[in-house]
């Protein structure tokens, strides 16, 4: 939704931004002078009583807070939410623009009940009527975008909502890194993070990290030859991304080491918050891994692009809860040309194509496979790993501004 807000901000528009201020929004959106934020705060639910009960205070209490919200705001053109989440805000919001006048936009990336079946079945009470709910509501939006053409055929098949494709695109911001960048980033990593510190003695003129070396009377950096591969892999620890895969075949991956393969040392960051993230924190520190080094940390919005752009390898766990969306993760690493895994799931092909930007698995063996074959000749350029970013390369696809600008902005300005 930040990227909306800039390209309606970018064509003149006046840009409420309305959401859960608990991640700090990109710089340019804060510096952005048409764009003004409105925060929302988290609700928690009554704390006490069955589960259910907890479940129907929340809603009730967001639909509340929306509603006043949206109300006390001046006269919008438009109203566009991104579903999910959209419980209670698809009605909430419907609400309001049947009442003052707004055209209402829904940009469908999921639906929501899909991902409450994941830890409650599909035939719990709860996802049905979420099922519903999406059913019942959805169609009453004035426009509808969603992120596939398998969406798109579905929404019309099963929902009757005519919808228009608008592919998630890589914003201008993710791009391969510059060496000094890299340095500099990996510098204040290593800071907090000890996988990122070099483990030579240090020197009087020389500014040193495990995959960088600054040479500081002339400024210049070189990555240094024994580093090791800088794998990297986002979430926001739920259940559609199961961790303990990309783990095993980590641990995989140490064994072909320990038996005598000529592969590099692994720093691997998973970068990224959520509901799951110290149960799987707990299980990497159970782990006893001598060649390969994992890290959990939570980047700000600025420098997340700056490591995309500096990593060897994306993973993607990513399993789509629906079978039609797409992760936004891995546009945003073919953006910074970096080449992926990516574990298969319905309508992965629109995106990553197997043996040309990437490669698709299905457990952690293959994953495991998958890597030593890539790493084997790490670091040079001329292996698979390298042909992938070489196509990425000469392969590349619109960006974001393009794409939104063919796509939405005549469903906004249209009269």
């Amino acid at each position: 939704m930040q990227y909306h807000a800039l390209s309606l901000s970018k064509h003149g528009y006046d840009v409420t931004f309305v959401g859960f201020f608990d991640t700090k929004p990109h710089q340019d959106v804060l510096r952005e002078e048409k764009i003004r934020i409105v925060p929302i705060t988290e609700v928690k639910g009554v704390r006490v009583g069955p589960k259910i009960l907890t479940y129907v205070t929340k809603v009730i209490i967001q639909c509340l807070q929306l509603l006043r919200v949206l109300l006390r705001m001046e006269i919008q053109s438009h109203i566009l939410m991104q579903n999910p989440p959209g419980l209670p805000s698809i009605a909430v919001a419907w609400l309001v623009s049947v009442l003052r006048g707004n055209r209402f936009v829904i940009d469908w990336h999921n639906y929501g009940y899909t991902i409450m079946a994941l830890s409650h079945g599909q035939r719990h009470p709860v996802v049905r009527l979420a099922k519903w709910y999406e059913h019942f509501f959805g169609p009453l939006a004035t426009h509808n975008l969603c992120v596939t053409n398998a969406m798109k055929d579905d929404l019309q098949k099963n929902w009757g909502i005519k919808a228009t494709t608008l592919y998630d695109r890589p914003a201008s911001i993710f791009r391969e890194t510059p060496l000094k960048l890299q340095h500099e980033l990996f510098m204040r990593l290593a800071k907090t993070y000890p996988q990122f510190q070099s483990n030579t003695s240090e020197e009087a003129e020389v500014e040193r990290t495990v995959f960088s070396v600054c040479d500081l009377t002339n400024d210049s950096v070189t990555l240094r030859a024994e580093r090791p591969a800088l794998l990297l892999s986002s979430t926001s620890w739920t259940e559609d991304e199961d961790f303990s895969i990309l783990l095993k075949a980590l641990e995989e991956y140490e064994g072909f080491i320990k038996g005598g393969a000529s592969l590099p040392a692994l720093v691997c960051v998973i970068t990224g918050k959520g509901p799951q993230k110290e149960y799987y924190r707990k299980l990497i520190d159970s782990l006893h891994l001598e060649h390969v080094k994992i890290c959990t940390p939570w980047l700000e919005a600025e420098d997340y692009p700056v490591l995309l752009g500096s990593a060897d390898l994306g993973v993607c766990l990513h399993k789509s809860s629906s079978g039609l969306d797409l992760p936004m993760k891995v546009v945003d690493m073919f953006g910074c040309c970096l080449p992926v895994c990516a574990i298969n799931f319905n309508c992965l092909h629109e995106l990553v194509k197997h043996e040309e930007n990437g490669l698709i698995f299905k457990d952690s063996q293959e994953l495991a496979e998958q890597l030593k074959s890539l790493l084997s000749e790490f670091p040079s350029s001329e292996g698979r790993l390298g042909v992938f970013r070489k196509n990425l390369r000469t392969s590349r696809g619109q960006r974001w501004d393009d794409n939104w600008d063919q796509n939405v902005l005549p469903l906004i300005a249209a009269p």
